[in-house]
This record gives C-alpha cells, sequence and structure tokens, in this order.
C-alpha cells in the first residue's frame, strides 16, 4: 500500500516519543502489504475499527488512536491524524471531516 502523510506520523512521535517505534512497526507493514478490505486489514491489525468512513488503529497500547482513510482499489492510506485516547474519546475528530 502506498502510504500518504507521513510527516503526521513524524509530527506525533517528536510530541510523544513512546509512539515512535508502534508507529513505525505499523507503516512498515501497511507499506509493505496489499489488503484488499477491512477484513482482510483485520487478519493483520485485528483492533481496526471502521468509524464514519475512517479506518482506526490502537497504538502503543491503547493509548493512541492513528486514524486513516485507506482505498483499498487503489492501494493508498491516507493518514488523517494521530490523536492520544483522550482527543479521539471526544469526538471532534468526526465532526471535522479530515477526508
Amino acid at each position: 500500500m502506498h502510504v500518504i502523510a507521513k510527516p503526521i506520523l513524524i509530527e506525533f512521535w517528536r510530541q510523544h516519543p513512546d509512539a515512535q517505534r508502534p508507529l513505525i512497526a505499523r507503516y512498515r507493514i501497511m507499506k509493505s502489504s496489499t489488503f484488499t478490505d477491512l477484513n482482510h486489514l483485520r487478519m493483520t491489525f485485528a483492533t481496526a475499527d471502521y468509524v464514519d468512513g475512517l479506518t482506526v488503529f490502537d497504538i502503543g497500547g491503547n493509548k493512541y488512536r492513528l486514524i486513516a482513510s485507506i482505498h483499498y482499489d487503489r492501494h493508498k492510506v491516507y493518514v488523517r491524524a494521530v490523536l492520544g485516547h483522550e482527543a479521539y474519546d471526544r469526538g471532534r475528530w468526526k465532526r471535522t471531516r479530515m477526508n
């Protein structure tokens, strides 16, 4: 898959150094894989959820959330945001459409 917006990941892990390793690992797996749909993705990332048209991943032992728009037919992953658990739970990201 072609992962777009790696700078969002870098910016986040500069502010939250404990997120760097899991974000790099997620990035590498996504970049080296091709997924056909959410069910196929869940074979690798069991906790991935589909919320309001976006895919949400638990990062760092459920401490952070990575939000992405995945276009399986075009093999593209658009990173929309990485949030702390509290910011994610507030739900503001749902009202501010990121796609």
